[in-house]
């Protein structure tokens, strides 16, 4: 009986010690499983990563410098003035009659412009002639009286005082007649005095009085006349520019950097008109202690009237002989805390930043002084797609192309292909958001020209 039972005690042991191994073995490969299958799904739900477009490197426009010949100018700022002002004045004393012209016209050489009262002249011009008449009448007595005086002497019937007598009684009236005639004289003049013409071909002004006032000799004055053609432009030249012209005459063996040979151009305020063309014809002796200036002197032609003394202008005055200079165009120039630079392209169109020294401006076009040669190929048209050291597109700029203005003016990042998320996937993938921060880099890039 107690057999039976501890074998039935030992078969439950078995069974038991079964079950527990086979549970065991169980769970293990249930996490087995599992683990195989989390890992297929994942590897099912990962996409592959799409590559990366390339940058595309931006197109710009090109150009070599242009080697001309350039005579170097400097500008000034001159003021025109008449070569003949005439301010008229009455030379005889009377009230104002006439005026024979209307204010600002242009007069020519002896046009009337006034005539004052001649009554009062006339009749002392009729007094003189009367005098005259007179005088030449006691003379012509007096003659006859010295000649039977000079008879009678000879034949001792007069003493030697009388003779004489007669003789200064002649004489005085060969003065008087002399006396009259220059009265008469004055008194013409002063007839002539009255009608006032002009003494030069040019403009009038205003008359500064009216008809019947009184106009004294000498004193009161009545209106202006200014020639206008030709015409002077008066200009300083400061003492560097005084300096530098001495410096080229000694350095040209020249007799004198500014002499009438030179050509200047004159300019007006607003430059719409073509400009006019003169020549110097005078520079002062000294410089002005007060100024630090040398006047001088230009004489324009001015056969229209445009020019009047008065307006201010621009004289543009040739330097020196031509010389050969580089030009490019005003586009190309960037500025980078005072320096002037330009993009430069190397043999693997990688854009190099190189600083110039700029001199004048020629019409859409600067000078380069230093920092470029004829052969360097310069960035005129899009300028601002271009980064330091990277890569670009080059065209080359047509002769006579308008740069456009939207070339160079609003900032470009660099060329980068932006990848589209798929349509499937709800979640950005890496190829659409490399770009973004490619862009953002680009733009706060040291290699920006402002940066440099």
């Amino acid at each position: 009986m107690v057999g039976a039972v501890q074998d039935r005690h030992a078969v439950r042991w078995q069974r038991h010690l079964w079950g527990t191994a086979w549970l065991s073995s169980s769970r293990g490969t249930s996490r087995l499983l599992m683990a195989l299958i989390c890992t297929l799904w994942a590897a099912g739900c990962q996409k592959e990563k799409p590559k990366e477009a390339e940058a595309k490197p931006p197109e710009i426009f090109f150009e070599q410098p242009e080697s001309q010949l350039v005579t170097d100018e400097e500008t000034f700022t001159g003021i025109m003035v008449a070569v003949n002002t005439i301010e008229i004045r009455a030379r005889v004393s009377g009230y104002l009659e006439k005026v024979f012209f209307n204010d600002g016209d242009l007069v020519t050489e002896g046009s009337p412009l006034f005539e004052i009262d001649e009554r009062p002249y006339r009749a002392e011009m009729d007094r003189s002639i009367a005098t005259l008449a007179q005088a030449k009448s006691h003379l012509e007595r007096l003659k006859r009286q010295e000649e039977r005086a000079n008879q009678l002497f000879e034949r001792k019937s007069i003493s030697e005082e009388q003779l004489d007598q007669a003789r200064f009684d002649r004489a005085e009236a060969a003065a008087e007649v002399d006396a009259a005639l220059a009265s008469r004289e004055t008194a013409e003049l002063n007839l002539n005095f009255t009608k006032i013409n002009s003494k030069i071909t040019g403009r009038i002004g205003r008359r500064l009085v009216d008809p019947g006032n009184l106009v004294q000799a000498d004193v009161t004055p009545l209106t202006t006349v200014v020639s206008l053609d030709p015409i002077y432009a008066y200009f300083d030249v400061d003492e560097r520019t005084l300096l530098r012209l001495r410096r080229i005459m000694e350095a040209e063996h020249a007799t004198a950097a500014l002499s009438s040979e030179v050509s200047v151009e004159v300019t007006l305020a607003d430059e719409g008109t073509a400009p006019m063309w003169g020549h110097i014809n005078f520079l002062d002796n000294q410089v002005d202690p007060a100024t630090g200036t040398l006047r001088a002197r230009a004489v324009v032609d001015n056969p229209s009237g445009l020019l009047s003394p008065g307006l201010f202008v621009r004289l543009r005055v040739p330097i020196g002989s031509p010389q050969k200079v580089l030009l490019v165009h005003e586009e190309a120039l960037q500025s980078d805390q005072g320096q002037r630079f330009v993009w430069v392209l190397d043999d693997e169109d990688r854009a190099v930043y190189r600083q110039v020294k700029i001199g004048k401006q020629k019409g859409d076009k600067r000078i380069i002084l230093d920092g470029l040669a004829t052969d360097n190929r310069v960035v005129v048209k899009g300028v601002q797609r271009v980064r330091r050291n990277k890569k670009v597109t080059p065209q080359l700029l047509a002769p006579g192309s308008a740069i456009a203005a939207s070339g160079n003016a609003t900032p470009a990042p660099a060329a980068t292909t932006e990848s589209p998320a798929p349509a499937e996937s709800p979640v950005t993938s890496p190829a659409t958001v490399e770009p973004t921060s490619t862009k953002a880099n680009a733009q706060s890039s040291p290699d920006s020209p402002s940066k440099n």
